[in-house]
């Protein structure tokens, strides 16, 4: 066959203007407007550590990383090694044990909490959830979910199916038999609990998407006892809070719960291979998969695969060594108080929120006329940091007023100290909230209109 292709040479030598054409053309083009409004319709060409390049050669700090998959940063050069290591083993070869994937399974026991042990690969988070609630049913029999209000937990009809209703509805019938309740509450838990009818009740330990929500001290403790009360398994949904996202390697571990099952993936990469994975304790796998007539009743073609495991394997090893959970607990410590400090002086921003380096800051919505308010707010501040500050950050999809800070674990003082005060002079620049917002509004319509920045 003769088809014109464009080989790789050539689509990293694409120019700006050919990329932005491309990508409307042939993925998502009201994507494409949303990024081109907010400034991110460059190339970036290069990636290291917490910096990105554009083709310009400008350069920017990386204050959202992948929604926390890059906890060691852009292309970390010792899991680029780990990759170049077992480039002539067999990659994907089902029909054998893999070697490295062992390896990782056991390390995986070694570090999570209570006792898990038994690991399930696959390539993404929400493939993750959809194996963990698939287990919880086969385990325990029951049929029936709880989750929380304002979850994300993903976007495949199992993960979407115990997720925030706003991305349910353009896709039902979902799930069947899947019910939510307040997150953070424990009594409204107890009351649906009791009916001793729910497979598992699936939670992030802080919500993501929501805004960055943290329950109240001791509910996930508290969850696990009434789970285990009604026998309803735990999930505890780690996929963006864990590997020292928020100061400890897990964020169930502020609270010393132990789940029954816990879904894991973004780090767990390193920002370099795409890979996700549940582990459940050996009572849970064994009632669900523990004889030769269910062992292959799920599965993933590329799940465990070589080049994955391998790079998760060695970002373990550096996030361990290098003691990174502790650093993003002390980096975090200094960015909340800083942006608290500006909260205070300046009355544009709401609340603060999180821990480690999953950090929230939610602004205020103004009233520009009467039943009329800017609900994107936090994410023209974003838009406005980025060009100006050259620092990337984004909003929380549930709560677009939430603007997110997650860099990588490796930033220091500097970092945290320039992201800080880029935010408190975009904030300080126009007094009270409409000036502020009329002032981002400008600069948001002139790129729209394509008059640059």
């Amino acid at each position: 066959m003769d088809y014109e292709l464009i080989n790789l040479e050539d689509a990293m030598k694409a120019s700006r203007k050919e990329v932005i054409e491309r990508y409307r053309k042939h993925l998502n083009p009201e994507l494409a407007s949303l990024l081109a409004m907010l400034g991110y319709d460059r190339k970036f060409v290069k990636a290291e550590g917490f910096r990105i390049f554009d083709d310009g050669g400008k350069e920017y700090l990386d204050f959202l990383a992948g929604y926390g998959t890059l906890n060691l940063g852009h292309n970390h050069p010792e899991l680029m090694e780990a990759l170049r290591k077992v480039s002539e083993m067999p990659n994907v070869f089902q029909a054998s044990m893999g070697v490295i994937a062992a390896s990782l399974a056991e390390n995986l026991a070694r570090i999570t909490p209570g006792d898990l042990n038994k690991t399930f690969f696959c390539n993404s988070g929400a493939e993750a959830v959809d194996g963990a609630l698939k287990l919880a049913r086969i385990s325990t029999g029951r049929k029936k979910f709880l989750y929380t209000q304002n979850s994300f937990h993903g976007k495949t009809f199992g993960a979407l199916s115990v997720t925030v209703r706003k991305y349910q509805d353009p896709f039902r019938p979902l799930l069947p038999e899947c019910y939510s309740v307040p997150f953070g509450d424990d009594k409204a838990l107890a009351q649906e609990l009791k009916k001793g009818d729910y497979a598992a009740f699936i939670v992030e330990p802080i919500q993501g998407e929501g805004g960055i929500i943290e329950p109240p001290s001791g509910y996930l403790k508290e969850a696990e006892n009434l789970c285990r009360e009604n026998g309803t398994l735990l999930i505890a949904d780690e996929v963006q809070t864990g590997f020292g996202r928020t100061g400890k390697m897990f964020a169930v571990e502020h609270d010393g719960a132990s789940p029954d099952i816990m879904t894991m993936a973004k780090s767990l990469g390193g920002g370099v291979m795409p890979i996700g994975a549940y582990i459940a304790t050996d009572e849970v796998w064994q009632r669900g998969y523990g004889d030769r007539n269910k062992c292959i009743l799920h599965t993933s073609t590329f799940g465990g695969n070589t080049f994955a495991c391998a790079v998760a394997l060695k970002a373990i090893e550096v996030l361990v060594r290098d003691n990174l959970a502790e650093n993003a607990r002390r980096m975090g410590e200094r960015l909340h108080k800083k942006l608290d400090g500006i909260a205070d002086e300046h009355k544009l921003i709401k609340e603060v929120r999180g821990k480690g380096l999953m950090i929230g800051a939610e602004f205020y919505e103004p009233k520009l006329a009467k039943g009329f308010s800017v609900e994107y707010l936090a994410g023209m501040v974003s838009g406005i940091l980025l060009q100006e500050y050259g620092v990337i950050t984004a909003y929380t999809m549930n709560n677009p007023n939430v603007i997110r800070f997650e860099p990588p674990l490796t930033v220091g003082e500097r970092e945290v100290d320039y992201v800080a005060e880029s935010l408190e002079n975009v904030c300080k620049r126009q007094k009270g909230l409409l000036g502020v917002t009329l002032d981002i509004g400008k600069k948001m319509l002139r790129r729209r209109m394509g008059f640059g920045e």
